[in-house]
C-alpha cells in the first residue's frame, strides 16, 4: 500500500528508533512481529514524533507526498480556487474548517480467549483449523477418491486417509513456509531441502496419493455458482475463527497482502521455470487490525470468470474495489472502527456510506486510480508552482475533509475520522518535522504498520505452488491462518514460558502436525 519502494528499502535506524518511540505512546507492540531485523528499518513511513498530540503515528519517505498542518492558510503556491468556489459550494464542500470530535470507540481489542501458559503452537492452530475442519477434508478427500476411481480406474494403491495423516499432510505443506522450499517433495530427496526426521513420519508415496486426492468439497451443489465453490466452505469457517478468537483495534487498513513469489526463489531459478509458472488468477484483499497485525477478514476475488462478481461485470476496477471494501466490512458495522484505504478504494461515494453506517475511513486519493466523483475540481489539479514542505490546503463537507498537502510531492487525503484542524508531525530523515493535518500523521503510521507485517510475515507463507486456483486460495489461506495463530501466540501466557519465534513457532507447529515426540524447535 505504501508508496515509494525504492525508498522502502533503505535502512534507517535513527528512524526505527523514532518509530519504537511511538510505538510505545500508542501502546503497540512491536513485538507482535516476532524478532526484529534490518529490513524493517528503510520503510518510509516508519519515523514519527512522540510529541505530537495525535493517538497516531506516521511518516513518509523523501520521494512521496504527505499533508500538512491544518488550521494554516492554505499556502500561495496552492491554486486559486475563486473561480470554481461557487460550484464547489453549492456541492457542500466550503474553506470553512470545524473542529469535530473523533469517534468514539471504548472496546478492549485483542484475543477473547485467554490460552493457558501450556498452549503448544497446535492448540493455536486450531483455534482456525480444528478437527471438525480436518475430519471434513478427510470425508471429501476420501470421496473424492472414490469417485475418481470409479470414473478412472481403481488405484491399488490408494487406502483411505485418516485424520492423522490429514494433520500430517498439512504439516508438510506448511513446512514449505519455514523452509522456503518450491517443492514440498524436496523433504524426501537427498538436496539441500531433505528433513530426515520429517521424511519418517510419512512416505513420498503416500503424501504423493493424498497430494493427488485432497480436496475440501468434492463435488459442485446445485447452488454453486462461482469458481471458488471447491474452497468457500473452508474460507466461511476460517472467518468465523478469526472474528470469534480475536477483537480488533479501532484502526483497520483494507489492502492486498505481499503474497508474490519468494523473492529466493525468483533470483535462482531460470527464465525457462518463470515462464512455466502461470499468473494467478485471484486476488487477495483483507481487512487487518493496524496494531497487531491480525487479518480480520479475507476476500478472495477471482480475476476471470463470468460470474456476478467479475471484472466484465463490474465494468471497472474502482466498482470492484468498492465491492471488496464493502464486502470485508460487512460486519464492521456500527462500532466506530477507523479503516485506511489505498487509491483504489478511497471515493467520496463510499465513504459517506460506510459513515451511515458507524464505520469511518481515511484514504490516499490519485486522480488515475481512485473515483474522484463528487470531490472538488480545485482540489486535484497541481498548482504551476509548487508549495513549500508542509503546506496545505483542506476543504470540508459535512464531516468529510479533502486534504492537499505538500511534500516533494502532492499527496491528497479524504477522511471523516480525523479533525481537519488538529495538526500532526511526520519526522523526516533529513529536514527534522515536516507539519501535516492529523489524518496524514495516522494514515502513514498505521499503514507503516502494515508494511512492517509485510516485511515479516510474507517470507512465511507457503511456498508450495499448487496448479489449481482454489488449491492456491486454500494454501494463502492456510498461511494467514498459521500468521495469526502466530500473533495471538505472541499475545499470550505461552509465550512468556517459551519465547518463539516466528520460524521456530512455524517448525514447532510442523513436528506437532506430524505427531513426532521430539517437539523441541530447531535453533
Amino acid at each position: 500500500m505504501a508508496e515509494g519502494g525504492g525508498g522502502a528499502r533503505r535502512r534507517a535506524p535513527a528512524l526505527l528508533e523514532a518509530a519504537r518511540a511511538r510505538y510505545e505512546s500508542l501502546h503497540i507492540s512491536d513485538d507482535v512481529f516476532g524478532e526484529s531485523g534490518p529490513d524493517s528499518g528503510g520503510n518510509p513511513f516508519y519515523s514519527t514524533s512522540a510529541a505530537s498530540r495525535s493517538s497516531s503515528a506516521a511518516s513518509s519517505d523523501d520521494e512521496h507526498e504527505r499533508p500538512a498542518p491544518p488550521g494554516t492558510a492554505p499556502p500561495p503556491g496552492f491554486p486559486d480556487s475563486q473561480e470554481p468556489e461557487e460550484d464547489e459550494a453549492s456541492a457542500g464542500w466550503s474553506a470553512v474548517l470545524r473542529d469535530r470530535p473523533p469517534p468514539r470507540f471504548e472496546d478492549t481489542g485483542g484475543p477473547t480467549r485467554k490460552m493457558p501458559p501450556s498452549a503448544s503452537a497446535m492448540d493455536f492452530f486450531q483455534l482456525f483449523v480444528p478437527d471438525n475442519v480436518l475430519k471434513s477434508m478427510v470425508m471429501q478427500t476420501n470421496m473424492y477418491a472414490k469417485k475418481f476411481q470409479e470414473r478412472f480406474g481403481s488405484d491399488g494403491a490408494w487406502v483411505e486417509v485418516t485424520l492423522a495423516e490429514m494433520k500430517a499432510f498439512l504439516g508438510y505443506v506448511i513446512s514449505t513456509s519455514v523452509s522456503h522450499c518450491e517443492s514440498v517433495l524436496s523433504i524426501w530427496s537427498s538436496g539441500f531441502y531433505s528433513n530426515r526426521s520429517l521424511a519418517l513420519a510419512m512416505s513420498q508415496a503416500r503424501f504423493e496419493k493424498i497430494l493427488k486426492y485432497f480436496h475440501v468439497v468434492a463435488f459442485r451443489s446445485s447452488q454453486a455458482t462461482h469458481g471458488l465453490y471447491k474452497v468457500q466452505p473452508f474460507l466461511d469457517s476460517l472467518q468465523g475463527s478469526f472474528e470469534a478468537a480475536f477483537r480488533p483495534s479501532q484502526t483497520q487498513v483494507l489492502h492486498e497482502p505481499l503474497i508474490d513469489e519468494d523473492p529466493v526463489f525468483v533470483a535462482t531459478c531460470t527464465e525457462r521455470e518463470l515462464r512455466k509458472r502461470k499468473k494467478r488468477k485471484f486476488s487477495l484483499w483483507v481487512r487487518q487490525c493496524s496494531s497487531t497485525g491480525f487479518i480480520v477478514q479475507i476476500y478472495v476475488h477471482l480475476k476471470e470468470g463470468g460470474g456476478p462478481d467479475s471484472l466484465d461485470a463490474l465494468k471497472n476496477k474502482p466498482q470492484l474495489h468498492s465491492m471488496v471494501a464493502r464486502s470485508l466490512c460487512r460486519s464492521a458495522a456500527g462500532k466506530n472502527y477507523i479503516i485506511f484505504t489505498g487509491p483504489s478504494i478511497t471515493s467520496l461515494t463510499l465513504f459517506e456510506e460506510f459513515e451511515k453506517q458507524e464505520i469511518y475511513c481515511c484514504g490516499l486519493l490519485s486522480s488515475r486510480k481512485s473515483d474522484c466523483t463528487g470531490l472538488p475540481p480545485s482540489m486535484l489539479t497541481n498548482p504551476a508552482t509548487p508549495p513549500a514542505r508542509g503546506q496545505h490546503q483542506i476543504k470540508m463537507k459535512g464531516n468529510m475533509s479533502l486534504i492537499c498537502w505538500y511534500n516533494k510531492g502532492h499527496f491528497r487525503f479524504l477522511t471523516n475520522a480525523y479533525s481537519p484542524v488538529q495538526q500532526g508531525v511526520i519526522i523526516k530523515r533529513r529536514s527534522g518535522e515536516v507539519p501535516c493535518p492529523l489524518a496524514v500523521e495516522a494514515f502513514a503510521a498505521h499503514l507503516s504498520y502494515i508494511c512492517r507485517y509485510d516485511d515479516k510475515y510474507s517470507r512465511y507463507f507457503i511456498s508450495h505452488k499448487p496448479s489449481k486456483t482454489w488449491q492456491q486460495v486454500f494454501w494463502f489461506a492456510i498461511s494467514i491462518a498459521v500468521n495469526n495463530a502466530y500473533i495471538l501466540y505472541k499475545m499470550s501466557d505461552a509465550y512468556h514460558v517459551k519465547r518463539y519465534s516466528r520460524a521456530q513457532f512455524g517448525e514447532r507447529l510442523v513436528r506437532e502436525l506430524l505427531g513426532l515426540e521430539d517437539m523441541s524447535p530447531a535453533h
